[in-house]
């Protein structure tokens, strides 16, 4: 009995071909998904003559460290970079408590006028005032030029409202009632009974606020004239632009258009901080952290 347990469980070499298969376009897909940063990760670390023979494809050529030393080196990027960790940080703090605080009393039933609330919010997610409206209300609430323009119009997602609320439904109510039984109040179930059980989506829902407050820059360039309050991908846009206009420029004056060296180190220069958070925060996107929590 054990063995023919034993060979039924064994996969046969249909099951390993399609292992096999499975492998290698998971492998194709990250390679493919990779290459763009190898290529750009090339360009910023190669010579300008390879760049401009077309030689570099991923692996840099006649390396040189030039750009990412200008880069360095220049005080506006570095100032940008400061500001725009500063914003994502206060952003994603700010977001993240608030989509808490409007998700949690939506899962619960006997809140009076719920299902309103979540038509209003859902409504959101398919219709907007439109740019002009909403720039004329960041300016009639005085918001131009300050940091404040870049954190409260985008504070809350509509979206991700609704998958913290999904997930906060799939808690089991047996915690939440144990929870008031001895005691505590509906703040105290929050913070020590459901966040704890909810680090998965809270993680990843953090990351994606913070992933789309650092690759901003739309909103920077309608609210934000003050260049001390330029984020990282404001200058980036304004490089790209500054460098399309030189290099039609360049036959009519001495002006030259940015390297293409300088500019794929700038890109590696605002992509890399925001890379380096997914390893903290990969740990937490493994679900099923509530198994075993309800004890028959």
């Amino acid at each position: 009995m054990a063995n023919q347990v034993t060979e039924t469980s064994r996969p046969d070499g249909r099951n390993r071909m399609v292992d096999i298969v499975i492998i290698i376009v998971i492998t194709a897909a990250s390679l493919l998904c990779l290459m763009p940063m190898l290529h750009i990760l090339a360009l910023s670390m190669s010579g300008n003559s390879a760049i401009m023979a077309g030689r570099v494809t991923l692996l840099p050529i006649d390396i040189d460290f030039t750009a990412y030393r200008t880069v360095f080196g220049n005080m506006q990027m570095i100032r940008s970079l400061g500001f725009t960790i500063l914003l994502v940080s206060i952003f994603t703090v700010i977001s993240m408590t608030m989509t808490i605080m409007a998700a949690y009393p939506l899962t619960k039933r006997h809140l009076k006028g719920r299902d309103v609330f979540l038509f209003i919010i859902v409504i959101t997610m398919f219709f907007s005032g439109g740019m002009i409206p909403e720039y004329l209300l960041v300016r009639n609430l005085h918001l131009l030029d300050s940091i404040w323009a870049l954190i409260l119009p985008g504070a809350i997602n509509a979206f991700y409202l609704l998958i913290i609320k999904t997930f906060f439904t799939s808690i089991p109510v047996e915690l939440e009632e144990s929870a008031r039984i001895d005691g505590a109040s509906q703040y105290r179930v929050l913070f020590s009974v459901v966040l704890p059980l909810s680090l998965p989506v809270l993680a990843t829902l953090s990351l994606f606020y913070a992933v789309g407050r650092w690759n901003g820059f739309m909103d920077a360039l309608l609210y934000i004239t003050n260049s001390n309050l330029y984020p990282l991908q404001l200058r980036l846009y304004e490089m790209v632009v500054n460098s399309q206009v030189n290099s039609m420029l360049e036959g009519l004056s001495s002006v030259a258009p940015v390297p293409e060296s300088l500019k794929a180190a700038s890109i590696m220069f605002a992509t890399l901080p925001i890379l380096l958070v997914y390893p903290w925060l990969q740990r937490y996107f493994v679900s099923g952290m509530m198994i075993g929590a309800v004890k028959g």
